[in-house]
């Protein structure tokens, strides 16, 4: 019985969410949370073009994972606003980059957090020495498309994503990350 109610709960959610044109993405980037993005951009798009709004709220995870939703967003037809709240940090940036500058707005407490991908590779050192190899190749691409998404030089984000590089949200503003900054529902796409 309980468990029925939790299903009925989550469904109406998600009716009101699809209806909203509305997706959450909170937490660690992972690979369900790519498939069940990508799944609500694609039905979104097929249900119209009206544009979509993102929250996003997540530490960062899995860099290929963040990537999929990143190109996702950036595929699909209808325009993607989005909104950081509580913390957009690591993968969670780059998902956040996906929208046009124009479209990326931001609640006042949220804080911001660029960096390095990290390893934690184990195996034979040739293997190991190839993972370093594919890391360095995966933090020029980052640092590439945050400096293009940002207006900031290649060699500034590659100097500033060599430590955890926090940013509030007034800082994300200056430095390019956030275009405005919002206290309400309704100045989203103003």
């Amino acid at each position: 019985m309980e468990e029925t109610k939790e299903n009925d709960v989550s469904s109406l959610l998600t009716k009101k969410m699809i209806e909203n044109r509305t997706i959450l993405i909170y937490g660690e980037i992972n690979q369900k949370l790519a498939q069940e993005v990508t799944s609500q951009l694609l039905l979104l798009e097929a249900l119209g073009d009206e544009p979509i709004k993102i929250f996003i709220n997540s530490q960062g995870g899995h860099v290929e994972a963040g990537d999929t939703i990143h190109d996702m967003i950036q595929f699909v037809k209808p325009d993607v606003y989005v909104v950081g709240t509580g913390w957009v940090a690591s993968a969670g940036i780059t998902i956040y980059l996906a929208a046009k500058k124009e479209h990326r707005y931001s609640l006042p407490n949220t804080r911001y957090m660029i960096h390095q991908p990290a390893g934690g590779v184990r195996g034979q050192s040739t293997e190991i020495q190839i993972e370093a190899k594919e890391i360095v190749r995966m933090r020029e691409r980052i640092n590439r498309l945050i400096a293009e998404a940002i207006g900031q030089s290649y060699e500034k984000v590659a100097e500033d994503t060599d430590r955890n590089y926090w940013l509030s949200v007034q800082e994300a503003v200056d430095y390019g990350i956030v275009n405005k900054i919002i206290n309400h529902s309704e100045e989203v796409g103003k």
